[in-house]
């Protein structure tokens, strides 16, 4: 896997994207995952917490129910309109932060400035991983943790495969590969070595199977197509009706799993490690 082939255009998280992904793709894909995270957070009772890649908060929700008042959280994304998203659905918790855009590859804070860094499903749309994982480590304290998860194997992770097969059929020469880049770091051993390589010691990687799900298979389809960047490459070719994709995505979900009350499986690795 070249790790470093990640376009902008796959990172841009704009126009409707933050809506429609914090919708329809926060609890088929995400929410089970940062309910795990945040209580792995909390059983190492961090006192000042950098989240990077946040999103539209589903982490950073999940750390404000779970994590004592008195703990400091920094919030950070790189696309603007996810974090003001982030932000807003965030006020209904009545809980302090700091929120700040942020390129994960060159933060804007001092060394040794927190005593735990987060990062969901975020790594793998740096376009350099090591260069990013370096800065995790540069703004940790000594003795700090880093807990971050990425997503194993699209084949590992069939509701992603399916979207991103059906979506290649409307494409005769060069289909959208968004898919590839959050399903391409699922080699565990690549993961540990770039973790490793960046100072952290005390790596684990656990892998979770979790379950997500969503109210009809419509929704999740619709999540699938018009709430990542992958929108953004459809309509870019031009060449294919957005509607007639997200219905057959939504068909060839409900093969699967039915058409109301999906249950899918997701599997991802959980890499926790020190910075010594």
């Amino acid at each position: 896997m070249n790790y470093e082939a990640v376009s902008e255009r796959s990172t841009r998280f704009d126009g409707s994207i933050p809506e429609m992904y914090d919708r329809h793709l926060g609890p088929l894909l995400f929410e089970t995952f940062a309910a795990d995270l945040a209580d792995r957070i909390a059983r190492r009772r961090p006192r000042k917490v950098l989240e990077i890649a946040a999103g539209t908060g589903i982490v950073s929700r999940a750390m404000m129910d779970t994590l004592p008042r008195e703990t400091a959280l920094t919030i950070t994304d790189l696309n603007a309109p996810m974090l003001d998203y982030a932000r807003q659905k965030s006020e209904t918790h009545g809980r302090s932060a700091e929120w700040r855009q942020a390129d994960a590859q060159a933060l804007p804070f001092p060394g040794e400035s927190f005593d735990m860094v987060v990062c969901q499903f975020g790594l793998m749309f740096f376009p350099d991983k090591r260069k990013g994982l370096r800065e995790f480590y540069r703004v940790l304290e000594k003795g700090g943790s880093l807990i971050f998860s990425v997503w194993d194997s699209i084949d590992r992770n069939p509701v992603q495969s399916i979207a991103h097969s059906t979506i290649a059929t409307f494409f005769e020469t060069d289909p959208p590969d968004f898919y590839q880049i959050p399903c391409g770091m699922g080699d565990v051993e690549e993961v540990r070595r770039l973790t490793e390589e960046a100072g952290f010691t005390e790596v684990e990687i656990e892998t979770v199977s979790l379950t997500g799900t969503s109210e009809s298979a419509h929704n999740a389809a619709v999540g699938l197509v018009r709430g990542n960047p992958v929108i953004n490459a459809i309509k870019e070719r031009g060449t294919a009706n957005v509607d007639e994709i997200i219905h057959a995505v939504a068909r060839t979900l409900e093969g699967s799993f039915g058409p109301r009350s999906l249950q899918v499986p997701l599997q991802a690795h959980v890499v926790s490690a020190v910075k010594p």
